[in-house]
């Protein structure tokens, strides 16, 4: 397989996407070592609703195996159609692989501690001081977290309460709290 595999790479029509296959592989290499980000510029560079990296990395790769594939079983089709057949045909199928592909990916901005500020949780600790506590919260798509909570007053914060979290500090990494009945302690 070894010599017949390369000596199909390197022959025409293969040979002319070759060099752009191993562009990809090359890429997707650095990816995986931490060295570049495939959804960078993804909002101004999306194509079909996938990260450019992602579409042109599936077009190189289908339109080089179109090739190959065309090279060994062309028959009576001229050589020099069987890259433009892989690109157009490779242009299909990427397109057909992004609609399901797109699904998959994230939309959105990234959660960050910011989306549970005025949120409720439940306190799951003995007591909330203003050095202690711990609290779980449920987000809006049903997931649950336990988060550290503190407490600026004197309130009584104990396991099972339900609590309001007004603020959170980033350095600390942990949130805000008081009573969820506060509008009614003053009646």
């Amino acid at each position: 397989m070894g010599n017949g595999f390369i000596e199909a790479a390197l022959s025409f029509p293969t040979v002319l996407l070759t060099p752009l296959l191993i562009l990809v592989v090359g890429y997707w290499i650095v990816v995986i070592a931490g060295g570049a980000d495939p959804e960078a510029g993804s909002e101004a560079g999306a194509l079909l609703g996938i990260p450019a990296p992602v579409f042109v990395s599936l077009l190189v790769a289908l339109a080089w195996f179109g090739t190959l594939a065309g090279a060994q079983w062309h028959g009576a089709v001229p050589l020099g159609v069987i890259p433009v057949a892989a690109l157009v045909a490779a242009a299909a199928v990427t397109r057909l692989v992004a609609i399901p592909l797109r699904r998959l990916l994230p939309t959105g901005p990234d959660a960050s501690r910011a989306d549970f500020v005025g949120l409720t949780c439940v306190i799951r600790t003995g007591r909330v001081t203003t050095t202690f506590g711990q609290a779980e919260v449920r987000a809006p798509d049903g997931s649950s977290a336990i988060v550290q909570v503190r407490q600026a007053g004197a309130d009584r914060l104990t396991a099972g309460t339900v609590a309001l979290i007004y603020d959170t500090d980033p350095e600390g990494e942990f949130f805000w709290v008081v009573p969820a009945d506060i509008a009614r302690k003053g009646l």
